[in-house]
């Protein structure tokens, strides 16, 4: 389970497969619902990559906040 501001690692990205590498942080508040198909909002830390979706599968914590 994540919260927001947890940094993580995207290891799989079916929304944006170039995120995937990337690091970046959760945005959601709570945990996602029927909206996003159940996936976390994630802000990447790419210049030209949008903020993705993404299965909690698809995500590796790092253990850092910001």
């Amino acid at each position: 389970m994540f919260q927001a501001k947890d940094e993580v690692e995207i290891v799989a990205c079916e929304d944006d497969p170039r995120a995937v590498g990337k690091t970046g942080f959760v945005r959601d508040e709570v945990q996602p619902g029927k909206l996003t198909q159940g996936r976390w909002t994630v802000k990447v830390d790419a210049l030209l990559i949008a903020d993705v979706l993404c299965h909690t599968g698809e995500l590796r914590p790092t253990g850092n906040r910001r």
